[in-house]
C-alpha cells in the first residue's frame, strides 16, 4: 500500500499497518523530508510527486481535512481503492481520484510522538460493498474494533470526539494554568483524571455526576466564583458547566 502523508496520522498507522504485517510500498508529503523520514522509519522509500506513485492495492490520504480534495484532484488512481482518514469529510470527495473509494477514519487522538501506539478503533466505509468488504477486512488486521459508519454518522461521531477530547484537554489546559498561578500542584489531579475517565468504561457518565453543582451546593459553588474572580475566562466556563449540570439533572426528575 501507499501512505500519502507524513504527520501524525499518517505516522501512526504507518506503524500499525507495518505492525500488522502489511508492505507499505511508498510515502509521499508535501514535505519532501517528512516523507524521507517516515520512509525510513518504515524501511520503504519516498517518492516526491503524486502523478508517479506506485501500483498498490490500497492507496490512504492521511492529510489534514481541508487538504484531501486538493490531493484527490491530483492522483489518478483508475480502480485502485482509495481511502481517507477524516471523521467529518466525506468520502465522496475522492470520486474523482478512483472508481474504487472509501473511509479509514481512526477514533482516536494520534501523535507521532507518543511511546507506545494506542488502541484505534476505526470507522469505516466504502462507494460499493465490494470497497467496503475489503476497507473492513483490512482495517481488522490492524484494529480489535472495526465499525461500518456512513457519513453522517461518522460526523456525528467526530463532534462527539472532539468534545471529549479537544473541549476536555482545554479544560485541563486552564486548570494547569490556575495551579500554576496560584502556585498548587497541578499533578496531584492525574490520579484523578484517570479515575474518572476510567470509570465511564463502566457506567454511564450521567450516573457518575459528582460535584457542588448536582448536589445545589450554593455555598461552595459561590465561595468557586470568588476563587475566580480573577480569572474570568474559567469562571465563565464554571458558571456554565454549574448551569448545564443543573438543568439536565432538574429536567431528569
Amino acid at each position: 500500500m501507499v501512505i500519502i502523508g507524513a504527520g501524525n496520522t499518517a505516522t501512526v498507522l504507518g506503524r500499525k499497518i507495518r505492525d500488522g504485517g502489511h508492505d507499505i510500498l511508498q510515502v509521499w508529503s508535501r514535505n519532501p523530508a517528512h516523507a524521507d523520514q517516515l520512509a525510513k522509519e518504515l524501511k520503504t522509500s519516498s517518492e516526491p510527486s503524486l502523478r508517479k506513485l506506485t501500483k498498490a492495492d490500497i492507496y490512504i490520504i492521511a492529510v489534514p481535512d481541508d487538504a484531501i480534495s486538493e490531493i484527490a484532484g491530483q492522483v489518478e488512481l483508475h480502480n485502485h481503492l482509495v481511502v481517507h482518514t477524516a471523521g467529518s469529510v466525506s468520502k465522496n470527495v475522492l470520486q474523482d481520484a478512483s472508481r474504487n473509494f472509501g473511509v479509514l477514519y481512526p477514533l482516536q487522538s494520534l501523535r507521532k510522538e507518543m511511546p507506545l501506539v494506542p488502541e484505534i478503533p476505526f470507522l469505516v466505509d466504502g462507494n460499493t460493498s465490494d470497497d467496503l468488504t475489503l476497507i473492513f477486512d483490512f482495517a481488522e488486521t490492524i484494529s480489535t474494533r472495526v465499525v461500518v459508519a456512513n457519513d453522517e454518522e461518522r460526523k456525528a461521531l467526530h463532534l462527539s470526539a472532539v468534545i471529549v477530547s479537544n473541549f476536555s484537554n482545554h479544560l485541563y489546559t486552564l486548570a494547569e494554568q490556575y495551579c500554576n498561578r496560584t502556585s498548587t500542584d497541578f499533578s496531584l489531579l492525574y490520579p484523578l483524571i484517570n479515575e474518572v475517565a476510567r470509570r465511564i468504561e463502566f457506567k454511564s457518565p450521567s450516573e457518575l455526576q459528582t460535584g457542588p453543582a448536582i448536589r445545589g451546593d450554593m455555598e461552595t459553588i459561590h465561595g468557586h466564583e470568588e476563587l475566580l474572580k480573577n480569572f474570568p475566562e474559567i469562571k465563565n466556563l464554571y458558571a456554565n458547566f454549574t448551569k448545564s449540570i443543573q438543568e439536565y439533572y432538574n429536567n431528569r426528575q
